[in-house]
């Protein structure tokens, strides 16, 4: 009885390996160099801080080298003209956006609104903000 429990478990984990390397090696397309674009030159054996970074941190390094220094324009933007003909433009690469404004000089607080891509949105204080669309840099 031992024997043959011992052939059904013997069956059982040669049929297991035999599905889980076919479903390893079942195509898929090429082979990705996982080294690619990550050492500055061929001189150099290890990758610099460039080289380790991934992500939005290597997005930002890429873009910081390309000489755009808000790659996410996070940066403080003065109102425009804040009209309804002449909005001030709000740049993202997304379909919305949370946008905060000061709408006196000596304000302590902000006014927090989202703003919706093709849509003009007016500010407690009577400015006037709409999304203006980015397109997405690839600087790698």
């Amino acid at each position: 009885m031992a024997s043959a429990l011992c052939r059904t478990g013997a069956a059982v984990f040669r049929r297991s390996v035999l599905f889980s390397s076919a479903r390893a090696s079942s195509g898929g397309g090429p082979a990705v160099d996982q080294q690619k674009g990550k050492t500055a030159s061929e001189k150099v054996t290890m990758p610099d801080g460039l080289g380790h970074a991934v992500g939005p941190e290597r997005f930002e390094m890429l873009a910081k080298l390309a000489g755009v220094e808000d790659p996410f324009e996070m940066k403080v933007k003065s109102r425009a003209k804040g009209t309804f003909e002449e909005p001030t433009m709000i740049p993202s690469l997304y379909e919305k956006r949370l946008v905060g404004c000061i709408c006196e000089e000596d304000d302590i607080s902000i006014n927090w609104m989202y703003l919706h891509k093709g849509e003009a949105k007016r500010c407690e204080c009577g400015y006037w903000f709409k999304l203006d669309p980015l397109k997405n840099q690839d600087y790698s």
